[in-house]
């Protein structure tokens, strides 16, 4: 596609640029093209540097996999200078060069994102979720796994000014305790998908004032949590009718007694039952499955 797009500059074919940049060239050729190539496009002439730096303005998603987690922070900041309508911004990884400093202003201009990636974005600050929610009222899904600036404050203000969220990922924020989520979840009850995993200080009452807030949750990972107990498994049980999956690996508070009530109605979990598990253990130490009399 890039080659064709080049070939078509020689006078001899007429050029792709007479057609309308923002009806036809925009929404309908450039959104094909991966952002790498829209980029190297822009040496090929001034005018295609124009219709790139029009597609950049117009682009509803950002995504820097497409790029690579090396581009230069002078280049990010380029790119997104006249972007106003952004609906999803992906900067998972980018630990090694995004700070505030890069993502405030992008934020500040976009109020209209639903989705945004800053997994494992290390260098941000509690300011980046503060601009977040008062930036982005219609946020939607919003993951921050491995962001350990996340605190109580910030979270707070997401949960006062962002109602609308349905997916959050909260995985590593070791900041936050029982407290936090229970605000966050009183704000936010219409959460389908919620990941607390690897979090010491997440508990029962947590997951219970979870359980009660957002009848509509789908989806719960609560990988690591040791504080989590049978009791609020049962409250979640009770009280999420539409879960499907949870997630307990490593909760060793966590038994088959409380599983079993959502193992039953079909909850995909990640532990096995006691006997299959019991099989397994078995099977790796004698190289075989035994047949078992399960009427003895």
């Amino acid at each position: 596609a890039l080659w064709y797009l080049m070939m078509s500059v020689t006078p001899t074919r007429g050029c792709l640029l007479d057609l309308p940049w923002e009806d036809i060239l925009v929404p309908h050729i450039l959104c094909h093209l991966p952002l790498q190539q829209l980029l190297s496009l822009q040496r090929v002439s001034k005018s295609f540097q124009s219709l790139i730096q029009l597609y950049l303005a117009n682009m509803r998603c950002f995504d820097s996999s497409q790029i690579g987690p090396a581009i230069p922070r002078a280049a990010f900041v380029n790119l997104l200078k006249d972007n106003e309508v952004l609906q999803q911004l992906a900067l998972q990884n980018c630990s090694e060069w995004l700070t505030d400093r890069e993502l405030l202003p992008v934020i500040g201009q976009n109020h209209h994102l639903h989705q945004i990636q800053l997994k494992g974005c290390a260098q941000l600050s509690r300011h980046a979720l503060v601009a977040i929610s008062l930036s982005c009222p219609q946020l939607r899904q919003l993951s921050l796994a491995h962001c350990e600036w996340v605190d109580s404050l910030s979270l707070r203000s997401l949960a006062d000014h962002c109602k609308a969220l349905e997916a959050v990922d909260l995985t590593a924020c070791r900041q936050l305790k029982d407290e936090a989520i229970c605000y966050l979840v009183q704000k936010c009850g219409r959460l389908k998908s919620l990941s607390l995993a690897v979090n010491a200080n997440v508990g029962d009452v947590a997951v219970e004032e979870t359980a009660k807030c957002c009848p509509e949750l789908e989806h719960l990972d609560l990988t690591g949590c040791l504080r989590v107990k049978n009791d609020s498994i049962r409250v979640l049980a009770e009280y999420c009718p539409k879960l499907r999956s949870l997630k307990v690996k490593h909760c060793h508070n966590v038994a088959e007694s409380s599983l079993s009530i959502l193992r039953s109605r079909g909850v995909e979990l990640d532990v096995e039952p006691p006997l299959q598990r019991a099989l397994v253990l078995l099977q790796d130490v004698v190289g075989f499955a035994p047949f078992i009399n399960l009427q003895i």
